[in-house]
Parts: structure tokens; C-alpha cells; sequence
């Protein structure tokens, strides 16, 4: 059985790497080397690396048995029951087009899933985390999502993935909703959606195709915010996050 973990040191050091690579990506260069990723529009730039690898050198220097999962790639196993999931810079398209929003995800996981999360997003001067058990905070003051708001009062949030082919079934689900509800977003940036949902900026929010580093720490804030997040469909295919009432009028708008 591992040690016992403590949670403020996990915290901690998850809150020094979040401002760490913000302050890295805030000096945002002139030109711009990229990778393609998944699709040829899905891509990484020289700053998502570099921000990956100050994230997990501050981690593994601190705790050198833990484990990473990370979106450019750095992986490793643990040997002391955490894994740290990250995202060093979520909403790369953002960032590239130098539009706000984009943030960085660093979660602590156990067995149980998250322990830790940390969301930064420097452009809009806000600090969400949450600690299992412990409540959720945006810049140090406590955070509730909103509740009892029914599905034709809703403001959502949402996403479209890169890869073409699965946008038809999602440009379908926002279809059946936009007769309904009151508006919907496209921020750009998942982790800062889920975010806004744990501090009742959104009502609620969905998407297709995320990724385990897209959900670790902002799902982790949104469900200690009193949300609740689910991944439905096959294979957890849809991620749908929202108080508990209108989670089940969307669970049931969309069919999933």
C-alpha cells in the first residue's frame, strides 16, 4: 500500500508549476514552429513543449517516484501511487492566434482519480483549484456552480475537435439544443470551460473527444464546485458537465 499522501504538498507544487509555465508561455515569441498533430489543424508550437518539460522537471525534481501522463508526450510510471496528468497548454489554437483563454491543467491523481487540479490561464487573470473533499476556489475565494437553472435558461459551453469526421454528430447534438436553450459558447480552451461551470460562468457544457489531460483538473473543480461531469456515450465518448438537474435535461436532450 502506498504512503499516505499529503495534499497541501501536492497542491503546492502543482500551483508552482501552473505559474511557472504560465509565466514561460506569457513570453509568447514572434514566430511560431509548429507540429502537426492528430490531424494537420491539430498542432503543437515550440512553447507547448517547453512548457511540458518546466512542468514535469519541477515535478520529478520535487517528487521522483511519481508518475506522467502529458499531452506532447512526456510519460513515465509511478512507484508512489500519484500520477500527475497535465496539459501544459490548453487551448493551443488560442495561444497561436494570440487570443485569451488559454491556460494550463495540472492534475494529481491516485487510484480514486483526482486528488489535486490546478487550471491557470495568466490572460484572464484567474487561478482555479480544487483538493478532493476540499472544495473549489478561484483566486483564493470559494466557488459554486449554478443550480436549478432549467435547459431553456441555460448558457452552455462547448467545443468542436479537430479531426472533420466527428463534427457532423457533434454539430448534430448543438442543433438539438440551439431551439432550446438560451445561447452557447466556444471558448476554445476545455479545461477553462469546465471551470466555468464549477463558477456558474457557464450553466453547463459538452463536448466531444477529450482527452484524459483535457478532464483531470477541471473536472476535479467543477464536481468539488457541486457539478456534476460525466462521460457518456461509447466509449465515454461525450463529456457533459453541469449542475445536477441540468445535467439530466442534457443527458436526455442529447440522447446519451
Amino acid at each position: 500500500m502506498s504512503a499516505p499522501v499529503d495534499r497541501s504538498e501536492l497542491l503546492a507544487l502543482a500551483l508552482k508549476a501552473a505559474h511557472t509555465a504560465g509565466e514561460l508561455l506569457l513570453q509568447r515569441p514572434d514566430n511560431f514552429e509548429l507540429s502537426t498533430k492528430s490531424v494537420a489543424i491539430d498542432f503543437a508550437t515550440q512553447m507547448d513543449k517547453a512548457s511540458e518539460k518546466a512542468i514535469v522537471d519541477l515535478i520529478l525534481a520535487a517528487r521522483p517516484n511519481d508518475g506522467i501522463v502529458a499531452e506532447e508526450g512526456s510519460a513515465r510510471e509511478s512507484t508512489s501511487g500519484i500520477t500527475w496528468v497535465i496539459d501544459p497548454l490548453d487551448g493551443t489554437v488560442n495561444y497561436f492566434y494570440g487570443m485569451p483563454g488559454w491556460n494550463v491543467s495540472i492534475a494529481a491523481q491516485d487510484e480514486h482519480g483526482s486528488l489535486v487540479g490546478v487550471v491557470y490561464a495568466p490572460t484572464i487573470n484567474s487561478l482555479w483549484y480544487a483538493v478532493r473533499d476540499g472544495g473549489a476556489f478561484l483566486n483564493e475565494k470559494a466557488i459554486r456552480c449554478n443550480e436549478s437553472v432549467p435547459l431553456n435558461r441555460a448558457l452552455l459551453g462547448t467545443g468542436f475537435q479537430y479531426d472533420i469526421k466527428d463534427r457532423p454528430e457533434h454539430i448534430a447534438k448543438v442543433a438539438s439544443l440551439l431551439m432550446t436553450i438560451r445561447d452557447i459558447r466556444r471558448n476554445g480552451a476545455a479545461a477553462v470551460d469546465l471551470c466555468y461551470v464549477a463558477m456558474g460562468a457557464l450553466d453547463g457544457y459538452f463536448e466531444l473527444g477529450l482527452k484524459p489531460w483535457d478532464l483531470a483538473a477541471g473536472s476535479l473543480i467543477a464536481t468539488e464546485a457541486g457539478a456534476k461531469v460525466v462521460a457518456s456515450g461509447p466509449g465515454g465518448a461525450v463529456t457533459v458537465a453541469a449542475g445536477p438537474a441540468l445535467l439530466l435535461e442534457l443527458l436526455a436532450t442529447l440522447a446519451i
